[in-house]
């Protein structure tokens, strides 16, 4: 419920104006760097999406290696620890930030049981 209401929330400023808060869709490795933060490292660059799981087809086959990092937020409705160390998509809102960004997760997907090495 609590995600709903931050969805919801997001959208509403979102149709607001000019500080719009886009979805978006990131793949990367799910870690848990402490207890109860998660951290999709490995990640690639952000990509505009909808807040719905993604369509099969839209699952990389191979996993892509990215250069980024994001904390992920809004997890209570999700079961990450099922996802821990795995390459997945993640949907949600995107919030710039220094020196970490965040996102708010609508959907969680795993790609691949295991995580690739970073980008250089």
């Amino acid at each position: 419920m609590t995600a709903f209401i931050l969805l919801a929330a997001a959208l509403l400023a979102q149709a607001a104006g000019p500080n719009k808060v886009d979805i978006v869709s990131v793949t990367g490795c799910l870690k848990e760097t402490a207890p109860n933060t998660w951290m999709l490292t490995s990640a690639t660059d952000p990509v505009p999406s909808s807040a719905n799981s993604p369509a099969a087809k839209d699952i990389p086959a191979t996993p892509p290696a990215g250069k980024n990092e994001f904390r992920l937020i809004g997890v209570s409705e999700f079961n990450l620890p099922a996802h821990k160390d795995h390459t997945v998509v993640v949907k949600g809102l995107y919030i710039k930030a220094t020196p970490t960004s965040r996102l708010n997760i609508t959907s969680v997907t795993m790609a691949a049981p295991a995580c690739v090495a970073p980008a250089k």
